[in-house]
């Protein structure tokens, strides 16, 4: 580890932060309604016809990523796509008020297609501000990655309130004006020129090596972390029935979200002023999530309230996994990619994750039977995980001298 000088966070920071808070409340408040909205009085689909509808609505945004990568890369600029994507899913957003399947296919449609335009966009322009500073490359994907849950917290149960105690529609409405609010500090940001980002001096070689570990990372990361959530989801009903906990059952589904914001706000502290090699983090990060499942172990089929604090420690280290891995992923696309073409490269990183969680979710009925075996199976691959990343950095050592 060592100490970071002469390099600093910008308000360029804060306006991305910010911007990326606003559209993700946006994104998940609207998400939080959609469900109810389709099986409600208005347009009475079945719950099976809705659920169905819901899945393919996240499946179809990997596709749009890609076409608005595409577009912001090649063609119009990441500015322009993020700014022309926000309004599209905005319209969106309103379209969906009008009382009719129409108005939600129409609104769904554009939404997805200007979330798509909006997200890999971002996080590319983003990236591009640190890379003549790279060494904060973790802590700022960091603040990025805090404000994404901000963002999912806030909208959640802000436009969740509103639409269930107002109606639908005020939700909808107030999802785009969550949008139209997240294009302010874009427009008063700067366009990133590539020509002033200095070169990456490592060889092809060895960042084609970066950016194919990190995209199997990501994948395999979120892949056993779905495969688990079957044993944590299971152990959140069972805990909010114990009444001796008075914690509401709601509560107990955002406990994980929730750690993430103090451990969040420790790491961007610490890698702000300090930096070790971003496959360390990784590897930490596959350690925490090992140390996390391992901790399940210790609760029965039936929990007692004596057993929730052993819960709750597995959810602060399952937190301390996810921000040791989810943010510092696109930061080893942004340090290892050409510039000129990031956002390509981050809407592709999303491609693993589905292919993952598609392979592990061939076994849910199994995981469903025996929610342990999840837990076994994840600890298994983390370790391997874990092993393969401390021996590619022992190599890395040996080879180059230097962190990577």
């Amino acid at each position: 580890m060592e100490k970071i000088q002469n390099q600093q966070h910008t308000k360029e920071t804060f306006y991305y932060a910010v911007s990326r808070m606003f559209e993700r409340a946006s994104y998940y408040g609207f998400r939080a309604l959609l469900v109810l909205y389709m099986i409600g009085e208005t347009l009475k689909m079945t719950t099976a016809e809705a659920l169905s509808l819901y899945g393919w609505i996240t499946f179809s945004l990997i596709f749009s990523q890609i076409i608005g990568a595409l577009l912001g890369d090649l063609i119009i600029g990441n500015k322009k796509t993020m700014l022309f994507g926000g309004i599209i899913q905005a319209i969106g957003a309103f379209s969906i008020c009008i009382p009719s399947k129409t108005g939600l296919y129409v609104g769904l449609f554009l939404v997805i297609l200007g979330s798509g335009f909006f997200t890999p966009n971002i996080i590319a322009n983003f990236g591009k501000s640190y890379l003549n500073k790279t060494k904060l490359l973790d802590s700022g994907f960091t603040i990025f990655y805090l404000a994404v849950n901000l963002g999912s917290i806030l909208g959640t149960f802000f436009i969740g309130y509103l639409g269930e105690t107002f109606g639908y529609p005020i939700g909808f409405i107030t999802s785009g004006i969550l949008v139209i609010f997240s294009l302010i500090p874009i427009l008063v940001s700067k366009e990133i020129a590539t020509e002033t980002i200095e070169k990456s001096k490592l060889s092809m070689d060895k960042r084609v090596i970066n950016i194919l570990i990190a995209f199997l990372v990501v994948g395999l990361f979120w892949g056993i972390y779905e495969m688990s959530g079957i044993r944590v989801f299971d152990l959140q009903m069972k805990f909010g029935e114990i009444s001796a906990l008075t914690i509401s059952k709601s509560m107990w589904q955002s406990v994980s979200t929730i750690f993430l914001i103090p451990i969040s706000l420790i790491a961007i502290v610490l890698w702000t002023y300090f930096y070790n090699s971003q496959s360390f983090k990784l590897m930490l990060g596959f350690i925490f999530g090992i140390v996390s499942f391992g901790l399940l172990f210790f609760i029965p089929e039936v929990p007692t309230e004596q057993h929730a604090m052993i819960y709750l420690l597995s959810l602060f280290f399952l937190g301390a996994s996810e921000i040791h891995i989810a943010p510092v992923i696109h930061s080893i696309l942004t340090k290892y990619s050409n510039p000129k073409y990031l956002a390509i490269l981050v809407s592709l990183a999303f491609i693993p994750t589905r292919l993952f969680s598609s392979v592990f979710g061939l076994f849910n009925d199994k995981f469903y039977d025996n929610p342990t075996l999840g837990l076994i199976l994840g600890i298994i691959l983390m370790t391997i995980t874990a092993l393969v990343l401390m021996g590619y950095i022992l190599w890395n050592k040996n080879s180059t001298g230097s962190q990577v």
